[in-house]
């Protein structure tokens, strides 16, 4: 199959590579299947959540373990269950990101991580509570992060 991307043009794409959002993204909630798409030369740390639906739709997102490696998203057992696992750490993290110029301007949603599980190929948006992280995290504040865990 082959869909025209924001960033990436023309692309092919199977329906395996799909991942599913059942309940979409905030304010998104139509929006059920995106391709993961990862930027060229940036090791799976940045991507592209790509609409499958809408072509024109698109949400770059980071790995947050890259820029802060004590990164730790805790999700409720109400989550846990729905993604099929017993602990928070047997899944993968994106973070949003809204891209500004210049770039150190750009913010990071470290408070409503995308939750993926990469072999059952869902994903879901969540919002951390009690937690020091917030919706907008500059993203010049960030030192290289060092140790990254990866999808």
């Amino acid at each position: 199959m082959e869909l025209k991307t924001k960033y990436f043009g023309p692309i092919e794409y199977t329906p395996q590579d799909i991942l599913s959002f059942p309940n979409g993204l905030f304010g998104f909630e139509t929006e059920n299947e995106f391709l993961p798409l990862p930027f060229d030369g940036s090791g799976g740390d940045l991507i592209c959540f790509q609409s499958v639906r809408t072509p024109e739709l698109s949400f770059v997102a980071m790995n947050p373990f890259s820029l802060d490696p004590s990164y730790t998203p805790v999700l409720s057992p109400e989550e846990l269950k729905f993604m099929g696992v017993e602990k928070s750490e047997e899944l993968c993290y994106y973070v949003l990101c809204a891209v500004r110029e210049p770039v150190s301007e750009s913010t990071l949603n470290l408070r409503c991580p995308v939750v993926v599980h990469p072999q059952r190929k869902i994903a879901v948006q969540v919002i951390l509570e009690d937690t020091p992280y917030h919706m907008r995290h500059r993203l010049g504040d960030f030192s290289a992060g060092g140790d990254a865990q990866s999808c």
